[in-house]
């Protein structure tokens, strides 16, 4: 969970009040945050935040928000978002760039002298942004530069690795972008993502001063931000549009708390984006939703009514509007976590505080134990260990490349996931239909570790069922891979037949055909007449496109009611 630090002179000026120890204690509640350790010397407080879906709170200003919000029963709108016609500044986005990093967002920020501790707090924002939000840079990254030292347009655009030189932050030679990737120690960290690209992603003005190097370095001249400093640019690039103007409203709002105007700038692309060809950012990309009282009501378990649900939204920073039935809602700019009806239920459960809740003792007395299906399932995993297998953990979301692409199986019956509605993240865009993907994802970070590799998992798997009431059902499954230079299907078929004979779980196989596998050596797995999954040598693409050097062959069947 997101950690960190806040000073209590600044805070208590950010909320508008004296904050001592104990009010923050008390406050921490509001963004589900808890107070870790503090420092009398120097007032620093150490704050860790639970919520991994607000963003906007892994910041001193955005806590301060939600508490100032709270406080006053509500946020003063931020008139940046509602700019209209054309921004003074543009950045222009150059051809090819939808390619290798296709987004950028952008805003003024004017009128404010930087202090020490708001450049320490953009700094620590700048690093949680890019680094947990922003997957290490690779969706999110983002840049501050002096804005009086730019000559608008700015350029967004693609250099060859030896064109271009410029001084890079730590270092006083100039560089290439080639140099920087190969010397520089952010280039050695973050090279990575730029990986594989023949041109690389730069960001110059119209006089041809070089901006940064995104999303590895800024350049020394204009992106070296210091105490004093009184207007700066603010950039954010990415690969995913919401994500992008997303990090640029936490940014922009952040500033605007701080005391600073904050001016749009128009981006124009080459192509078309989600929004267009022109974005004016900072951007508001949130609309209303309408959510009905009686569902807030039956999830807290208590009547509240519309006007107490409304004050409670509106002091959480909603916009709401609400009639006897049901309630319109609408998130400010700085926050994109709204995806179902339970979480406004939880927003009005903070904002009115759970001890308000009457705590309801269980009227019947029961005993738990382990599920039948469970108790199978220990066993399995008892056996696989004698086995020498290795257990394995995975998140059952993964991502559409992973799951379909990487297995060979687009353009086949094979590629059909349940997604994510509303994802924050492509990463996590998915519910897997298989584990192998999980196993080959572990087996791909493995290389330098002692073979054979004997990985396995057992955990739940999605699988599209439009005959099931929500068209998908959830099954457990088990999956085992085993990586080495001698694996192959005998091997595999060894083992699952030793499982299965300790199990006491007659079963077939049925030679078949399947992307993922290669042809002659790979069979349905059956059990009591039905197909319950697969048992392979895994294709050589397959192997290639998650980088296994190994030989590489798995199964994976559905776990269900015991077989006998």
């Amino acid at each position: 969970m997101p950690t960190i630090s806040i000073f209590r002179k600044d805070f208590s000026q950010l909320v508008g009040q004296p904050a001592s120890i104990s009010d923050i204690e008390q406050w921490m509640p509001l963004v589900k945050g808890e107070v870790k350790d503090t420092s009398s010397d120097t007032g620093e407080v150490r704050v860790e935040l639970q919520d991994t879906n607000r963003p906007d709170l892994w910041c001193v200003e955005g806590i301060a928000r939600q508490i100032r919000s709270v406080l006053t029963g509500g946020l003063s709108p931020y008139s940046f978002f509602s700019s209209r016609g054309r921004a003074k500044r543009r950045i222009q986005v150059g051809q090819g760039m939808e390619t290798v990093r296709p987004y950028v967002a952008a805003c003024a920020s004017l009128e404010y002298p930087m202090t020490q501790e708001g450049l320490e707090q953009c700094i620590q924002t700048q690093e949680k942004l890019a680094d947990a939000f922003g997957r290490k840079r690779e969706t999110v990254s983002i840049g501050l530069y002096r804005l009086s030292s730019i000559a608008f347009p700015v350029t967004y655009g693609l250099v060859k690795p030896d064109e271009v030189r410029f001084t890079p932050l730590g270092f006083e030679e100039k560089m290439t972008p080639h140099e920087v990737l190969t010397v520089h120690p952010k280039g050695l960290e973050y090279g990575g993502i730029l990986s594989g690209c023949e041109r690389l992603p730069l960001l110059w003005d119209s006089n041809g001063q070089v901006l940064s190097f995104p999303p590895i370095i800024n350049s020394r001249e204009l992106g070296e931000v210091q105490i004093g400093d009184t207007d700066l640019l603010v950039e954010v690039t990415g690969t995913d549009l919401a994500m992008v103007i997303l990090a640029l409203n936490i940014f922009a709002s952040n500033l605007a708390d701080r005391g600073a105007m904050i001016e749009p700038i128009d981006i124009m692309y080459p192509y078309e984006t989600a929004l267009g060809k022109t974005v004016k950012t900072p951007h508001d990309m949130g609309n209303a939703q309408r959510v009905s009282l009686h569902a807030i009501e039956q999830a807290l378990g208590m009547s509240l009514g519309a006007e107490a649900i409304h004050t409670a939204l509106a002091s959480y920073g909603y916009q709401v509007k609400a009639t006897r039935q049901s309630v319109s809602v609408k998130l400010p700019p700085f926050r994109n976590d709204l995806m179902h009806v339970m979480d406004v239920a939880e927003d009005v459960a903070i904002t009115r505080g759970y001890d308000s809740f009457s705590p309801i003792m269980p009227q019947t007395f029961t005993v738990g134990a382990l599920s039948e299906q469970e108790q199978i399932s220990d066993r399995l995993r008892d056996l696989m260990v004698g086995f020498g297998f290795q257990e394995i953990f995975s998140n059952i979301l993964a991502s559409r490349q992973e799951l379909v692409e990487r297995m060979r199986l687009t353009d086949t019956h094979h590629e059909s996931l349940v997604e994510v509605d509303n994802v924050m993240s492509q990463t996590y865009a998915c519910l897997r239909p298989s584990i192998l993907p999980c196993l080959l994802r572990v087996e791909a970070l493995s290389p330098r570790v002692f073979y054979p590799h004997l990985l396995f998992e057992i955990g739940e798997v999605a699988r599209v069922d439009l005959e099931a009431g929500v068209g998908s059902r959830t099954v457990l499954s088990l999956a085992a891979i085993s990586a080495h230079p001698g694996a192959n299907f005998s091997e595999m078929h060894s083992y699952l037949d030793l499982l299965m004979y300790y199990m006491v779980w007659p079963y077939d196989l049925e030679p078949v055909s399947h992307p993922s596998f290669l042809d002659g050596r790979v069979g349905h797995i059956s059990c009591q007449g039905q197909m319950v999954g697969y048992i392979g040598e895994f294709h050589p693409e397959v192997l290639e496109a998650w980088q296994i050097d190994m030989p590489t062959s798995g199964f994976e069947f559905e776990i269900t009611t015991p077989k006998t």
